[in-house]
């Protein structure tokens, strides 16, 4: 695969060609259709690499996190873990591997059990493997809680009486009790307010420098990905339609889609702001009942032209590490910018009442 270059080290996990159909009935008499929520997904993370996927609702992001973690079945395609296949693995002989990955979810409070204590939701993993009772539990639980600046007093609170923070946290330290060389982050901040969730990306990157675990961050907030990930990954409607090193595809996205996320995403300087040119997209997301032929972002993308409604592009390496599918990148250095295309934001109105004289 084209993106192994951009890994030195053996992969702790690689998805091959994974692909994710579910099938649905629809009409008055229940004709199948097939959703794609993913459609022939590859990609790669190193030991000690943190991967962002970006992409908005109904990417099929969360998706293959539910696939890589062996909550869902895969339709197709292969998922090696540390060069291991776990993609059919029983059930029984999974669960020894379920100690080298673990998952947090999106929404802390739903994850957690509420009729347990902080103290065992933490140590459930260890109890669940046999691998500490008694003081020996006990002592890796408070150690686990204070890896998350958490009180040790809270291992008696349930997860009610936490702050959602708090619950979070919990879910983290539930997570790495075992040390697992894989961390799956399924949209562990969209729960949280902006304050808190600038404190959990802190406490995220912490934790990664103490503990050297794999992570795959799901998201679609890029300004997130951009400080806490190594590489960004942007998915469309089932498939990646470009990955790079974070700054790389900060700097020079190469993918109009990518364009577009970039350019929602807001900058501190409130002059620099206004000055911003708007990327509208025109329409939601196609339905994964019925993708659009050609290159599936066609139907948004203003720079589109007749090639792209009729043939796929695929994904190509346009410099090191860098991959794109969009017809019109080319590996010379050449790429669409959609922003060429569009206006200046418009001055906002004055507010009501107010003059431009004094």
């Amino acid at each position: 695969m084209a993106e192994s270059s951009a890994i030195s080290h053996p992969p702790a996990l690689e998805v091959r060609d994974l692909a994710m159909h579910f099938h649905v009935s629809r009409g008055l008499f229940g004709r199948g259709a097939v959703v794609r929520a993913v459609d022939g997904v590859s990609f790669e993370i190193g030991p000690d690499e943190i991967l962002g996927l970006v992409g908005e609702s109904g990417s099929g992001k969360s998706t293959i996190g539910k696939c890589v973690a062996r909550l869902l079945e895969p339709t197709a395609g292969q998922i090696l873990l540390n060069g291991q296949d776990i993609t059919h693995l029983r059930s029984a002989v999974m669960r020894p591997m379920r100690r080298a990955m673990h998952v947090v979810f999106q929404d802390p409070y739903s994850s957690l059990n509420p009729r347990m204590t902080v103290g065992e939701i933490v140590g459930g993993p260890l109890r669940h493997h046999r691998l500490a009772a008694g003081a020996r539990l006990q002592d890796l639980v408070a150690k686990g809680l204070a890896d998350v600046g958490l009180r040790p007093e809270l291992r008696d609170r349930y997860p009610h009486q936490l702050s959602g923070g708090q619950r979070q946290r919990v879910a983290i330290a539930r997570a790495l009790i075992l040390r697992p060389g894989l961390l799956i982050a399924d949209e562990p901040l969209s729960a949280l307010d902006a304050s808190v969730q600038a404190a959990t990306i802190n406490l995220l990157l912490d934790l990664h420098t103490d503990l050297g675990f794999a992570c795959l961050f799901i998201t679609h907030d890029l300004s997130a990905a951009e400080f806490l990930c190594d590489r960004i990954a942007v998915m469309y409607l089932g498939k990646i339609v470009e990955v790079a090193a974070t700054e790389r595809i900060l700097a020079r996205p190469r993918h109009p889609y990518t364009q577009s996320l970039l350019a929602a995403v807001p900058v501190p300087d409130p002059d620099a702001q206004r000055s911003r040119r708007r990327i509208v997209l025109q329409g939601g997301l196609p339905s994964p009942l019925a993708p659009p032929a050609g290159c599936a972002f066609h139907t948004r993308c203003p720079v589109a032209v007749e090639r792209c409604r009729v043939e796929v592009p695929p994904l190509i390496e346009l410099g090191p590490g860098h991959l794109a599918a969009c017809h019109l990148a080319e590996p010379n250095g050449a790429f669409p910018d959609i922003t060429s295309t569009l206006s200046p934001a418009p001055t906002p109105a004055p507010a009501h009442g107010a003059s431009g004289c004094c």
